[in-house]
């Protein structure tokens, strides 16, 4: 096929305005393409990796009603539990900042046993259990507000007031933590639960929901129901489902991200379809007498239709790769100024993969038809066009 390059440069040359539009053309497509997927990554990333052994109790009213403390030892007792611990939504901002940071008050030790794809240094991680006032930060907040080890930190609650009416709570940052997946969450802040129960003046012994590990995923459904059964007629009744169900629900309340980046990615590319495949046309009409001298010379059927899906798939992989390049430099200068709403704002190794094997299947279908037309033109009528 690269004997083939010097003429399809040759072609493509030609009418070197219309194959830059369609170059462009693609290349747009393509760069969309890579900002959705990181989108839909940026929202279904926590679902993705959820971990199976893990559920999750909430209020059976709503997830803003928060459930007695006294819940965790009880849940602790039931057959197949073999971790509980317990979170709380803190809402945080950090000075005039508009958007909300993901702050839970939690157990030090129990929490990071729950989550260990959360990763520190050992001793940033000793630091944090040992200071009550200390918080640990995802990367990728701490990098948002140019955060580091050892720096105090005011953030205002949106939520719960400190003794003397005060909404701000001050922190001292004694870890910055990463994820194991690369992406994976780390736009949250994590501190003492003690810490914040005892300072706060509102809904004192009370958490918002709990984390619990099962011994085996098989049997989350049924124990899921022994946890929730424990708690029914009580004044404070729950609802248990998996972790992977639990950070959907979250996605879902803007939409259903999947379908939206499907059926945009659906118009995307048979829009482009159209306009590769009119341009390869084109182009074979106006070749038509090269492509005849071509097969006087001794050109075979199968290499006119090998030089025109070769043109096709060169100029689909030139546009969509530019396109990807773009997405990949434009999501990466982006990341940070949407970590407060997609933490995982990444154009993924798969998504990559995907696109490739889109500009694949986009090359192959836009030149199939016109490189089939060629392979079955015949010389002497070719010829008298």
């Amino acid at each position: 096929m690269l004997r083939f390059l010097p003429l399809i440069m040759a072609n493509l040359r030609r009418r070197a305005l219309r194959t830059a539009f369609t170059l462009a053309s693609i290349a747009v497509a393509f760069l969309l393409y890579g900002l959705l997927a990181a989108v839909k990554n940026g929202f279904e990333a926590g679902a993705e990796l959820a971990g199976a052994d893990r559920l999750i109790t909430i209020h059976k009213v709503s997830l803003v009603q928060p459930l007695p403390e006294s819940y965790q030892s009880r849940i602790a007792a039931i057959p197949g539990v073999s971790l509980v611990t317990h979170s709380t939504w803190f809402g945080g901002r950090y000075r005039d900042e508009r958007g909300v940071i993901q702050a839970y008050p939690v157990e030090p030790e129990v929490y990071l046993e729950m989550f260990p794809e959360y990763v520190l240094p050992a001793e940033n991680r000793r630091r944090w259990i040992e200071d009550r006032a200390g918080v640990l930060v995802g990367r990728s907040l701490a990098e948002r507000f140019g955060w580091r080890v050892g720096e105090r930190i005011p953030i205002r609650s949106d939520i719960y007031p400190r003794e003397g009416g005060d909404y701000t709570w001050e922190f001292q940052v004694d870890g910055i933590f990463d994820n194991r997946d690369p992406s994976g969450e780390t736009g949250l802040m994590l501190f003492h639960y003690d810490y914040f129960d005892e300072a706060r003046t509102a809904g004192k012994g009370t958490v918002g929901w709990y984390i619990v590990r099962i011994a085996d995923p098989q049997r989350a459904t049924q124990v899921g129901a022994e946890i929730d059964r424990a708690f029914a007629n009580s004044s404070a009744e729950t609802k248990t489902g998996t972790e992977k169900a639990f950070v959907q629900s979250f996605a879902k309340q803007t939409g259903d991200i999947g379908a939206i980046v499907i059926a945009i990615g659906v118009a995307v590319f048979f829009t482009m379809l159209l306009v590769s495949a009119n341009t390869m046309a084109q182009g074979v009409r106006e070749r038509t007498r090269d492509l005849a001298v071509m097969k006087t010379l001794g050109y075979s059927d199968a290499q006119a239709l090998t030089l025109v899906l070769a043109e096709s798939l060169l100029i689909t992989f030139a546009g969509g790769l530019i396109g990807l390049l773009g997405a990949f430099l434009l999501v990466g200068r982006l990341g940070v100024q949407l970590s407060q709403y997609l933490s995982s704002f990444v154009l993924t190794g798969k998504a990559f993969a995907t696109g490739l094997a889109l500009m694949l299947v986009l090359g192959l279908l836009a030149g199939l038809l016109p490189a089939w037309r060629a392979s079955r033109l015949r010389i002497v009528e070719a010829l008298s066009r």
